[in-house]
Formats: structure tokens, sequence, C-alpha cells
């Protein structure tokens, strides 16, 4: 069972409109590298790289190296989870604390 830290990273990362859209586009496309993240958000590559970060730390992405690219996927265990967490949350089932 995911822990309240976990939960509250995966909410605090999808709280942030630039971010969600990010994942949408990244889960839409199966993987997408920065740059064509850039083009299609209109943000600048470090924004995305920031929010590329938020999102693999809270382990919504993954990211792989191919060549001089590193390309992300998104991760649905993850969201799987977080769902299962939340329902139980909800349920009166209190997920751990830390982690």
């Amino acid at each position: 069972m995911m822990d309240r830290a976990h939960i509250e990273k995966i909410s605090k990362a999808l709280a942030d409109d630039t971010r969600l859209k990010i994942l949408q586009a990244i889960a839409d496309r199966k993987q997408m590298n920065c740059g064509e993240i850039v083009s299609l958000q209109g943000v600048t590559p470090a924004t995305v790289s920031h929010h590329l970060k938020i999102l693999s730390e809270a382990g919504l992405i993954g990211c792989r190296r191919e060549g001089q690219f590193v390309y992300s996927e998104a991760n649905p265990a993850t969201m799987e989870e977080y769902t299962r967490a939340l329902t139980a949350f909800v349920s009166g089932n209190k997920p751990a604390k830390g982690r």
C-alpha cells in the first residue's frame, strides 16, 4: 500500500496544470523527449525539465536515455496504485505515515 507521503507527492505533482498537461501528452503519445514537450506546451526547456523531474520523483513517469535524447514514458502502475490508495483513504483505511 502506498504511504501518505507518496500520496501527497503525487497529489502535488498532479495539482499543477502544466505538469498535468505534460503527463497527458506523454501518456497520449506513449513516449516523448524534452524537445517534443517544449514544442507542444510552449514552455522553455528548463521549465519542462523541472516539471519532468517532479513527475519522475512522484513515480508518474519513467525516463530512459536513447543516444542524446531522454524519453519520458507514463507509468500507469503508479496511477493505479495511487487510485487504490485514495480509495482506501476515503474509505477510512489510512495509509502508513512516512515512507
